[in-house]
């Protein structure tokens, strides 16, 4: 029988997706995908490196005197809704009773520790004042309710359609950071960064993936700060923006593992997360791509240090690159002596963690030198990795695929088996977490682009349940973009400190010192 009819084949088509792709899909369902298979945590000396104070100033000084020679750019996932920060207060909204009871009583009654702190903390909030003189213009009586009311009125404004709409914002628009004269947010805020470090002839590229509606916020935003910016950096930006791609999404089924079907019989598609993005990354124009998330970002007293780790990152890349691009250049020569061989062999294994299979010296030296350049041919990531302090995220593993090769990586809890003991483990020894703090390069070393799709590992994705009006139903996500969308990529992970890792996942990590402008 048939599975899809000729409207579910013009669905598919409309989508950009090929039905082949699509079959493939579902046979992945049926089949799961396996969890990776964690042979040990990589920990300092063994998968991450340390660098001494000496070895950052080099590398900094490295990177300052080779980066006019590149064109840099910053890539910055950004289509994240604010509506996930501000998760505890709409559920305020919905279950307080202001009528009924005191926000204490609420507080109390839910264990809402977050309510709690945003209402002590909240004139610290960067969008205070902008609240505050909407409320008062809406309600003259304000200053005569009650403290409670004007809390719960406070955060209707501040969230809701009628009001300032917040919680509808794309995150990366929302006031951030309070300074004496002006409110930035965060996407102004990566620009500031940018200058400092992701600049070369005076240019800085940034590229930020966004929801599509959210398109003319974004521009709106550019257009209103650009020249200030400008002027207070000495930089020109250039700014682009790309939406992740409908033809990355990924076909839903129900429990059976047969398509799911919505009200009116047509096939349901989901966005295949974050990992969809390496087609937006693989579109960029650059040498050198600096990836980082939108909502880490600090306050400007801060901004030189944060920059100083990303400058060390790159110069690390310029560095190991150098060197690997000789090497290649090398194996394109008719002689290739045994030492040759023997010295690239030791580089690939201990700059860019590449476990050499122990039948390597079996080979004849056609297939030695076929092997090394295999391995030389790929992008390079360079990734910042924090001592780990109880934040959620993925971390630094070594892992083993089905065929036997052991490879560094970014791992995330999903893809654990955690029902097995060993895997369990090896988990407890984890020292650090994947702050998303990559300096990638993705030309090779005659200068082409590599096509970057061809280094994932489609195994790497994830399945998960999900409901839609009431159905359950399986969804599927691509392999993540630092996860198995950078499989396949020559790999180093450099401790960086904690203070590179700002994210705001809630309204209240606003209040935390990196974000406040006063210590």
């Amino acid at each position: 029988m048939k599975l899809f009819s000729t409207s579910d084949e013009k669905q598919i088509a409309d989508h950009g997706i090929s039905l082949e792709k699509i079959e493939n899909q579902l046979e992945t369902f049926k089949e799961g995908i396996p969890f990776v298979n964690m042979i040990s945590s990589a920990v300092i000396g063994n998968g991450i490196r340390r660098c001494t104070n000496q070895e950052k100033e080099d590398y900094i000084s490295t990177f300052e005197a080779r980066k006019e020679g590149f064109k840099l750019l910053k890539f910055v996932p950004a289509s994240g809704a604010a509506t996930r920060m501000f998760k505890e207060l709409f559920k305020f909204l919905k279950e307080f009773h202001p009528h009924e009871e005191s926000i204490n009583a609420y507080v109390n009654r839910t264990n809402a520790s977050m309510v709690s702190t945003f209402f002590i903390g909240m004139e610290k909030f960067p969008f205070y004042d902008e609240v505050m003189h909407s409320l008062k213009m809406k309600h003259a009586d304000y200053n005569l309710l009650s403290d409670d009311i004007q809390k719960y009125y406070f955060v209707k404004e501040m969230l809701l359609e009628n009001g300032l709409n917040y919680g509808g914002y794309p995150k990366g628009l929302l006031p951030f950071h309070k300074y004496t004269a002006e409110t930035m947010t965060a996407f102004e805020e990566h620009l500031y960064e940018a200058a400092l470090y992701a600049t070369s002839n005076g240019e800085a590229y940034l590229h930020f993936t966004i929801s599509e509606d959210h398109a003319n916020k974004f521009d709106k935003e550019f257009d209103r700060i650009e020249k200030k910016v400008e002027k207070e950096t000495g930089v020109s930006f250039i700014i682009s923006f790309s939406y992740q791609k409908k033809s990355t999404d990924t076909i839903a089924v129900d429990m059976q593992d047969k398509p799911f079907r919505e009200s009116d019989n047509t096939l349901l598609f989901r966005p295949a997360g974050h990992g969809a993005l390496i087609e937006n990354l693989n579109e960029q124009e650059g040498d050198v791509l600096f990836v980082k998330n939108i909502d880490n970002v600090v306050v400007a007293r801060l901004r030189s240090e944060i920059a100083a780790y990303k400058k060390m990152l790159a110069g690390m890349l310029f560095d190991i690159q150098e060197t690997a691009f000789s090497y290649r250049r090398a194996l394109d020569k008719e002689s290739v002596d045994e030492v040759l061989i023997n010295e690239i062999k030791d580089f690939i294994a201990k700059e860019l963690n590449v476990v050499v299979k122990p039948d390597f010296y079996k080979y004849k030296e056609v297939y030695q030198v076929a092997y090394l350049k295999e391995k030389l041919d790929r992008p390079i990531r360079i990734c910042g990795m924090v001592k780990n302090e109880g934040e959620p995220g993925g971390g630094p593993f070594w892992i083993k695929d089905e065929d036997g090769n052991v490879s560094l990586q970014i791992i995330e809890s999903a893809q654990m088996d955690m029902s097995n003991s060993k895997q369990r483990g090896i988990l407890k020894t984890a020292t650090h977490f994947n702050p998303v703090d990559l300096v990638c390069g993705v030309k090779n070393y005659v200068g082409e682009k590599y096509d970057l799709s061809k280094f994932t590992n489609p195994r790497q994705g994830f399945i998960t349940e999900k409901t839609k009006n009431g159905k359950a139903l399986k969804a599927m996500e691509l392999p993540g973009l630092w996860n198995g969308g950078m499989a396949n990529w020559n790999t180093v992970f450099v401790e960086v400190p904690l203070i590179t890792f700002n994210p705001v996942k809630t309204v209240n990590d606003l209040l935390k010192p990196p974000h406040q402008v006063s210590k």
